[in-house]
């Protein structure tokens, strides 16, 4: 999957749970049972964990991951080709 790919994803799972104002702006508290979640997306799995006061919300698909800001995606990680480090 390149990076075109996971943004799409994430940007589809980040819909069905209400859209990014939705994660960003209503913030769960850490410790709360559900202050993350999964979405299924085809075939991939998208984890959200809500934003926090002391963290950003965070979208994980396969290796990549993504910060969710209000009106974008910023790339926090990629998968790493073998042998670099």
């Amino acid at each position: 999957m390149d990076e075109t790919a996971a943004r799409r994803i994430v940007s589809e799972a980040i819909d069905q749970l209400g859209g990014s104002r939705t994660i960003v702006g209503s913030p769960r508290h850490p410790f709360r049972l559900h202050s993350s979640d999964s979405v299924k997306v085809g075939d991939q799995t998208v984890v959200v964990h809500y934003g926090e006061m002391s963290s950003p919300a965070i979208a994980m698909t396969g290796r990549w991951v993504f910060e969710i800001k209000e009106h974008e995606l910023v790339l926090l990680d990629r998968p790493r080709e073998r042998g670099s480090d």
